[in-house]
């Protein structure tokens, strides 16, 4: 594996290859000395100030696992250091990715914060090496789907070519991944920062419209049957997590006679066995809260409702009635048809008639009565222009928080990350109130769009986070690209609401730690969540690498289970079997399908499938049965092993009926 950038993401993302998947890594960075952090402004003196109120604490912070470069002196490191070879260059050019071993390496990530460099690096790295795997930061959604496409040509063009002239078969290639994933670090951070919103956690991996999250449970006491949650996707080891066990090792119940570690993907009967075991469960992500009202001009129509106020609605009916009155009076005391006299009525409504000199009194004093309800009428009907035009203003204008809002969210900074997060939560249908002191940042039009209650002042001011009604919120997201914004706004929002769940985007991930124990320490009953985005995005670009399919990794004390979305296809060990079929106890799970695809079994015939915004969430296993049958135009969404998911790569271009997984 090759990765290069500039910034904390590539040394995540080659640390996350090598303790998650085991993998060797050539990490190019322009200096392995002086580790590029991202483009943010200079440090101020607030900053210089929190780092000293939270030097006490820093010699008690957890390191990530070091790169090799940074490997303890006395050896104690567990991992090789040869399993990441740093290597330093300015730039990608031709020489720096020939030097990382780009023409022989199995897949290559592009991690810088330039979009152009990774895109001319890109295509040096598909003409260098046709059969490479690409993944690439890119924040530019359709620009990354029209490169991803593409390369993907590319790469195909190029592989036709070599096998005619080299006479290889297409069989020799059925095993080579040389697709292209293009992600942005704001789309990969932006599920587990609302995840933290909801349920508290960051620890989730987002497929097909689904939330899931992995959540490690504590043994229960014998008779109490515990919540399996989703599925059961290990049993621990007997001391993982419990001192007593590993105390007292002999009367620690275990997960299964003589097994040491944990047991991955259990079935029912095991689950059932293991009593007192610690588990780690799979569940879904969802908010159960207040729902948001959707309201405003959108919709099939534009409502009287919306475009008038109440008073104003109030006094054209009173007008209204007041013409319908004299109308009918006008009929019944001069005897005229009741059609021509509601038009006298309005001829003398609106001035334009003659006056009653020559007429019977009644005929008089109704016409007087009718000029008297038209000079009414007319700041009415000026009135009603203002507020419709108003209307329609405001509706590009951003909204104030109402008065009655309670348990929202309040989200502070509305960049590239805090854009994506407002559209997830949105989704989601949470409520958020925005906080952002730029007015020309690129999440206002966002906000604007989806009817967001905004707020516009820096929130280091005084009555910005009140404005916001932070006293009634249920939660603070800060993701502002200043470490010390976030961290002022999260001290003051304590400090209004001690009980407030914070969630904090920081660059440092040891900065990030002394947060995070401080404000623990300080707020003990108060949730606290500091995140590195490099630390959130990380995983989802290490399973780019892996393949185009894996979505995310959960490790289970020293292994790991893969969570994967695969075609049904093509996989002897899927198409046209039942769910129970697949389960194999210890290698793979099926957790979802997606039935979206028309029911069509010929892939010439088969009906694209919708793109990912239009998709329903998939079907759950336990919504469609362990006896549904697997069509060849589902996907399903896998829990595996490294092996099993090999293996069942491995036999895709097999027959249907030549072999099971085993």
């Amino acid at each position: 594996m090759v990765v290069c950038g500039d910034d904390a993401l590539a040394h995540r993302l080659a640390t996350e290859l090598r303790d998650v998947y085991g993998e060797r890594v050539t990490l190019v960075v322009p200096s392995a000395r002086e580790p590029h952090r991202p483009r943010i402004p200079p440090p101020s003196r607030a900053l210089d100030r929190a780092t000293a109120l939270l030097g006490r604490v820093s010699a008690a912070m957890t390191r990530t696992g070091p790169l090799p470069s940074e490997a303890p002196a006395d050896g104690t490191s567990e991992v090789p250091e040869e399993t990441v070879r740093i290597l330093e260059s300015a730039q990608p050019d031709d020489v720096a990715l020939s030097e990382a071993g780009v023409a022989g390496a199995e897949a290559l990530a592009l991690v810088y914060d330039d979009d152009d460099l990774n895109i001319h690096a890109a295509l040096r790295a598909r003409r260098l090496n046709p059969r490479l795997r690409l993944v690439i930061r890119l924040y530019n959604r359709k620009l990354g789907q029209h490169l991803e496409e593409l390369l993907d040509q590319a790469a195909a063009v190029a592989a036709q070519g070599a096998g005619e002239a080299d006479g290889a078969s297409d069989e020799d290639d059925s095993g080579i991944d040389a697709s292209t994933t293009v992600l942005s670090d704001a789309d990969t951070v932006a599920p587990a920062l609302a995840a933290t919103a909801v349920a508290g956690t960051s620890k989730v991996v987002e497929a097909d419209g689904l939330l899931l999250r992995a959540v490690e449970r504590t043994p229960v006491s014998p008779g109490r049957p515990g919540d399996p949650g989703l599925c059961t996707l290990a049993l621990l080891s007997a001391s993982a997590g419990d001192p007593a066990a590993a105390a007292h090792p002999a009367d620690a119940p275990r997960p299964a006679a003589g097994d040491e570690g944990p047991v991955l993907l259990p079935d029912e009967a095991a689950v059932a066995e293991a009593v007192g075991c610690g588990t780690v469960v799979l569940e879904t992500v969802s908010y159960t809260g207040r729902p948001v009202r959707r309201r405003g001009l959108r919709g099939r129509g534009a409502p009287l409702a919306s475009l008038f106020s109440r008073r104003l609605r109030w006094s054209l009916a009173g007008i209204v009635g007041a013409v319908l009155a004299l109308a009918v009076a006008s009929w019944i005391t001069l005897g005229e048809n009741p059609v021509h006299a509601a038009y006298l009525t309005l001829l003398d409504l609106f001035a334009i008639n003659d006056p009653a000199i020559d007429a019977p009194l009644p005929r008089k004093i109704l016409q007087l009565l009718s000029g008297l309800t038209g000079l009414l009428l007319l700041p009415v009907l000026v009135a009603a222009a203002f507020e419709g035009l108003g209307t329609f203003r405001s509706a590009s204008a951003l909204r104030r928080p109402p008065r009655g809002l309670s348990g929202h969210v309040v989200l502070l900074g509305l960049g590239k990350v805090g854009t994506r997060v407002l559209a997830r939560l949105h989704e989601m249908g949470i409520p958020v109130v925005c906080i952002e002191a730029d007015p020309e940042a690129r999440g206002i039009a966002v906000a604007r769009r989806l009817r967001v209650p905004t707020v516009l002042g820096d929130v280091t001011q005084e009555g910005v986070l009140e404005a916001a009604m932070i006293e009634r919120a249920a939660g603070l997201l800060a993701l502002t690209s200043e470490d010390t914004t976030n961290l002022e706004a999260a001290l003051y929002a304590r400090s209004v609401k001690p009980q407030l769940r914070v969630t904090l985007r920081l660059f440092d991930d040891g900065f990030a730690t002394a947060v995070y124990r401080t404000l623990r320490a300080a707020h003990p009953r108060a949730l606290t969540r500091s995140r590195s985005t490099s630390f959130l995005a990380a995983p989802a670009f290490a399973g780019a690498m892996m393949g185009r399919q894996i979505l995310g990794a959960i490790p289970v004390e020293r292994r790991v289970l893969l969570v994967a979305r695969v075609e049904v296809r093509g996989h002897a060990a899927l198409e046209g079997r039942t769910v129970g079929e697949v389960l194999r106890p210890g290698w793979l799970r099926v957790l979802a399908v997606d039935t979206s695809a028309p029911d069509d079994p010929e892939p010439a015939t088969a009906a694209a499938p919708p793109p990912e915004q239009e998709r329903e969430p998939a079907h759950l296993v336990h919504e469609l049965g362990n006896d549904y049958v697997l069509r060849p135009q589902d996907r399903v969404l896998l829990v595996a092993t490294r092996q099993a998911l090999g293996e069942l790569h491995s036999r895709r271009s097999r027959p249907a009926g030549t072999g099971a997984l085993r």
